[in-house]
């Protein structure tokens, strides 16, 4: 995974306890047995109308073939057949890429209580120094 995100280990947002207990939230794309991409999300239980994407990785060698688009509107689907309104996510504001890619995807910027780069960001959300671009997606009932 470090090759996924030029050297940074990002392997501890991932803990097993992830794919034990939301197992049938998540997904994963493989391609002849290796691993492409993968969605790792689930149905909020203190907020029954909400649902999390917790983690989003694609290989960079299948990037921009729509094959996180797939995984979102998968996930989606499932949290709009579960009843769920809303899903969010979260990404570093370091992280450009996943920025643009929310808002392509229709994410709101939830208001922060800062800005870096002019994004805004919760300050320390996930503890000193670990500032959070928040995001928001009302899920449409329709088609």
């Amino acid at each position: 995974m470090p090759a996924w995100w030029d050297g940074r280990d990002l392997r501890a947002m991932l803990p097993l306890i992830f794919f034990e207990h939301f197992g049938s939230t998540s997904f994963v794309v493989e391609n002849g047995g290796e691993l492409v991409a993968f969605l790792v999300g689930f149905l909020c239980p203190t907020h029954e109308d909400e649902a999390y994407i917790h983690f989003v990785g694609v290989d960079p060698a299948h990037r921009q073939r729509g094959v996180a688009r797939a995984l979102y509107e998968r996930f989606f689907e499932l949290a709009k057949a579960e009843g769920r309104r809303v899903v969010r996510a979260q990404t570093s504001p370091v992280n450009i890429g996943s920025v643009s890619f929310h808002r392509r995807m229709g994410f709101e910027i939830v208001p922060g209580d800062g800005e870096v780069d002019g994004v805004p960001v919760r300050f320390d959300h996930n503890g000193p120094g670990d500032h959070r671009v928040c995001f928001e997606l009302r899920l449409t009932t329709g088609a």
